[in-house]
């Protein structure tokens, strides 16, 4: 088998392991043997980009930046649909169908997702472009990074399906997903999302695909559009999808009448709360494609479809009094304490208020009757407060002006919503969250240690920063009530195991605000090394791909404070790492002694990849235009100065086949 067949070979069993996982439920590998292919697949693809396909499986773990999405026509319009509150209004419905078919009607009722809806068009099996709902007529492209949505088939099964149709899905985010990407988000330094459906519809607009790849996205396929589909009933569509390999919940239903459609909307309205995703509704379609056709559509939506809304869950409690959080990074959040109430199925004592400006836009005062609701069906929020039963001399919230913990005056940046304490070196929760955040899962990953255990470090006065869990001795630990001799050796190894953690992870797991593990790992890839890094300028950070002023500004100030100069210094003296390993052989000598400079958005490759490309065949990248620049690599909307530099001093200026043309030659 040569290098060709064997990766055909592989992307014809990753994508059939992939529908066996996401579309029949059945896998018949570990996750470990199928990543092992992938693995295999991305090295074969990367020595061998002359064998490039869209739609391969290693699209899936992202890698492609999109700085601008083009706006494509709908080849078929994507509708809003009419809603509907009531039962009176679906019989209004019906009675509308019945006047214009003049016949008895069978419906499919369905769940109506609450995520972003998005346009599929598939050719010949295979996926061509992924289109946002935009204003129904026209959208975003997002190909690249639908492409990264684990359960969305790049690859149709069988040989049954249409030569060139559309496909109507919702991109969504599951509850316990959104869940676990929040306590990270929380755990890095960030805000948490407000809701599945916008974090999912934010996701899916991000320029860099592999942040998209890390996000939890499923993607429920809902309706086929074409010129010519090979069935009768929009029900037996859905049958055939699922076996192409889409992912369609078996939740429809064909029914018949008025009872038949309340007797479904009745059902889920209570069992929606058993789902592991967000519904807001139903839909209701007419099953057969023919008596669609007849019935057309209005200015605005098809006549033979309609959602019937539920009501979000509301309760109203009283507003005990305001708490504040201090986060690791300083920020401040404001909690509202509530008299316990009972709201879709759990009890409610507290909503997040976020920051001042929410607190101000509600208008609360301590002691209202507050209306609280579940967004996105798992964050309490406060909607509001019933003025109309306040208190006479009720006392307004004021946001406070120092910190809760450490007492230092709180700052707000501006354009921020969020307050700072500026106590970062002495304030407790502050540093115990930098500790916790250095030993968590996603950065170091220390085993025998927890959050626990950290307070009761700190607490203790054994450690003030990260850089002290290197000290620590065995003895150190002697005398503490619940500590037995293994899981001070547990913890004392997995301490010790951490000086092995990879470079980009050490970078993350210092807290550099803003700097999550994407960054980190693009800091990493850049600069190589902490020292590198330390010493970099603004203009050479802002150069890394994906880095912005903001982020930038960050990285200088960091490095601008001797303590944490000092911290990393104490850091590297233990042996923890510092610089990124050597990626590995050569794959040729052909850009011996070339220097390169990238600039620009390129198709096949992202600037990344290139830069990786350029040193496995020995070139070297710098990050400014001179006069020992030997080549500038452009892509599209690239930086006019580095142009105009690079004409005026004489470089040669390559596009990305140029450069492909250069290290595949012979």
């Amino acid at each position: 088998m040569n290098i060709e067949e064997r990766i055909a070979f592989l992307r014809t069993e990753l994508h059939k392991h992939n529908y066996l996982y996401y579309a029949e439920n059945a896998p018949v590998i570990a996750d470990r043997q199928f990543d092992l292919l992938l693995e295999e697949l991305q090295k074969l693809e990367a020595e061998h980009p002359e064998f490039d396909d869209p739609n391969s499986p290693t699209r899936r773990v992202g890698g492609a930046v999109t700085k601008e999405f083009r706006n494509l026509a709908h080849r078929f319009p994507m509708l809003s649909l009419a809603n509907t509150y009531s039962k009176e209004e679906i019989e209004e419905f019906e009675a509308r169908i019945k006047k214009l078919l003049e016949t008895e009607v069978r419906y499919v009722c369905e769940l109506k997702y609450d995520g972003a809806a998005v346009s599929l068009t598939y050719k010949n099996g295979k996926l061509e472009s992924a289109v946002t709902r935009g204003d129904g007529e026209k959208g975003d492209e997002i190909t690249n990074n639908i492409k990264t949505i684990r359960n969305l088939p790049l690859v149709l099964q069988g040989n049954d399906f249409p030569n060139d149709f559309d496909i109507r899905g919702e991109v969504l985010m599951d509850r316990a997903g959104f869940q676990k990407l929040n306590e990270d988000r929380v755990e890095a330094g960030y805000e948490p999302f407000a809701n599945p459906r916008n974090s999912a519809a934010g996701t899916l607009k991000m320029q860099d695909s592999a942040i998209v790849a890390s996000r939890p996205l499923h993607c429920f396929a809902y309706n086929l559009a074409s010129k010519n589909l090979p069935f009768e009933y929009h029900s037996e569509g859905l049958k055939l999808a699922r076996q192409w390999g889409f992912s369609i919940p078996p939740f429809e239903e064909v029914v018949y009448g008025i009872e038949g459609i309340m007797d479904y909307i009745n059902h889920w309205d209570k069992a929606r709360k058993d789902l592991p995703f967000d519904i807001d509704g139903v839909v209701i379609k007419v099953d057969s494609l023919k008596q669609q056709e007849m019935l057309g559509f209005t200015a605005k939506s098809p006549r033979w479809a309609i959602a019937y809304k539920f009501k979000a869950e509301e309760v109203v409690t009283e507003l005990l009094s305001i708490s504040y959080q201090v986060g690791r990074t300083g920020a401040i959040t404001p909690v509202a304490n509530l008299k316990p109430v009972h709201l879709a199925g759990t009890v409610v004592k507290r909503a997040s208020l976020h920051n001042a400006d929410i607190i101000q836009s509600l208008d609360l005062h301590l002691g209202d009757k507050v209306y609280v609701e579940k967004g996105g069906e798992i964050i309490p929020k406060i909607t509001g407060a019933a003025v109309e039963q306040r208190a006479l001399f009720a006392e307004p919230v004021q946001f406070i002006s120092e910190c809760p913990e450490c007492n230092t005056p709180l700052v707000r940046t501006e354009g921020e919503a969020q307050h700072y304490c500026p106590n970062e070196d002495n304030c407790p929760p502050q540093v115990k969250g930098r500790i916790e955040h250095y030993i968590s899962r996603r950065a170091m990953n220390i085993d025998g240690i927890g959050t626990e255990t950290v307070g009761l470090l700190y607490d203790k006065g054994a450690i003030k920063d990260a850089a002290d869990l290197y000290e620590l001795t065995y003895e150190d630990f002697e005398g503490w009530d619940g500590w037995k001799d293994k899981s001070i050796r547990n913890l004392l190894e997995g301490i010790e195991k951490s000086k092995e953690v990879a470079f980009p992870k050490v970078l993350f797991a210092i807290g550099i605000r803003y700097v999550g593990e994407t960054v980190a790992k693009k800091l990493a890839a850049h600069f190589k090394s902490m020292e590198a890094l330390k010493h970099a300028s603004l203009e050479e950070l802002v150069d890394v791909e994906e880095i912005g002023d903001k982020i930038a500004e960050s990285v200088l100030t960091y490095f601008q404070n001797a303590a944490h100069l000092h911290f990393i210094e104490r850091l590297k003296q233990h042996g923890v790492q510092m610089e990124l390993e050597d990626s590995g052989a050569l794959l040729s000598d052909k850009l011996a002694g070339k220097s390169f400079v990238i600039s620009g958005v390129f198709i096949k490759h992202s600037r990344d990849q290139l830069k990786m490309l350029i040193e496995q065949h020995g070139g070297k990248n710098v990050s400014g235009v001179s006069a020992k620049t030997d080549y500038l690599l452009a892509g599209e909307n690239m930086g006019p100065s580095k142009l105009e530099k690079a004409e005026k001093l004489g470089v040669t200026i390559i596009r990305e086949e140029d450069f492909e043309n250069m290290i595949h030659a012979h």
